[in-house]
């Protein structure tokens, strides 16, 4: 209750109540949104387990409550308003699902089960394998279960519960942290960098440079492998270019296949040196970039996850 002063006697008044808010159903959010994505009523029916007639009642009560249209319905797609809704959408539903992960965190896993996700750069390199060694030694018996999958699906993974740890590698200046989804109550800490470098052809021009600008490769043909090399995204936010275009693009994770589509002339990436010591590569000098490998995690349930967190932070 609150009180309102007035030239008269104090009335009280009653404060809002949440049903007096305006609240977004999820269930209705996540209809909503599997619609959208498919762009079918019938589709989403079949994802979601629900009948077409339910999915199309929930889309209803949601444009009734939100008191506007959100789709087209030939072609479905969204309206102006369901596209502002989409756009809050992910964010929304990923913190739900990450809210309700924290909370079986608390309660926590059995006890001898240890879930990793890492990217495929992260999972490079032996150091991962050296702390589960440590780990495996200190808690005999403990099933561990390791994920190699994209940067997205470690960091949303974690967030929702399916991994107690990930790490993910990205590229960023050497003060920034790596940009992740705003998934609540995740951290992060830092494992390893490491320098940047540009592989390319043996015969390729710039072969024979000592060191390299980024800025001089905006024109250059590139390989887009943005699982196993540095996104060309990265690439082209770091020099402020709309430069950085694909001649080929790789959607695999093997680390010596994309080496050798650059060794056969098929275009540049960029490396952290560690991991390509056999090719041929040019240090990069600006902008001052690094490649780093972050530990990801909400609160640690068992002593496992937590003792390979303590491994690997050190």
């Amino acid at each position: 209750m609150v009180w309102q002063m007035a030239a008269s006697a104090p009335t009280m008044i009653s404060a809002p109540s949440i049903s007096d808010t305006y609240l977004v159903d999820p269930h209705l959010l996540r209809t909503f949104v599997t619609v959208a994505e498919l762009g079918s009523f019938s589709a989403a029916a079949d994802r979601l387990g629900y009948t077409q007639s339910a999915v199309s009642q929930h889309i209803a009560v949601l444009e009734s409550d939100l008191g506007t249209p959100l789709l087209h319905r030939r072609p479905v797609t969204p309206t102006p308003a369901g596209e502002r809704l989409l756009e809050h959408a992910g964010a929304i539903l990923l913190r739900l699902a990450a809210a309700r992960a924290d909370v079986h965190r608390a309660v926590g896993d059995p006890p001898g089960t240890l879930t990793i996700a890492a990217s495929p750069l992260a999972a490079v390199g032996g150091r991962l394998a050296t702390a589960l060694t440590a780990v495996r030694r200190s808690h005999p018996g403990t099933v561990v279960t390791l994920t190699v999958c994209g940067r997205a699906e470690v960091a949303h993974g974690v967030a929702v519960g399916e991994y107690h740890l990930g790490l993910i590698d990205g590229v960023a200046a050497p003060t920034d942290p790596l940009l992740l989804v705003d998934a609540g109550t995740l951290r992060t800490s830092a494992v390893a960098h490491d320098a940047l470098v540009v592989a390319l052809a043996n015969d390729h021009p710039l072969a024979k440079r000592r060191r390299i600008a980024l800025h001089d490769l905006v024109d250059a043909r590139w390989i887009d492998a943005p699982d196993v090399a540095a996104p060309l995204a990265a690439l082209r936010a770091a020099t402020d270019s709309d430069g950085f275009r694909p001649a080929l693009t790789y959607t695999g994770s093997d680390l010596t296949t994309l080496l050798d589509l650059v060794a056969a002339g098929h275009g540049l990436a960029v490396l952290p040196a560690a991991l390509a010591p056999t090719a041929t590569t040019v240090p990069l000098t600006t902008p001052r970039l690094q490649h780093r490998i972050d530990l990801l995690h909400g609160h640690l349930p068992g002593i496992a996850a937590a003792s390979l967190a303590a491994a690997l932070a050190g």
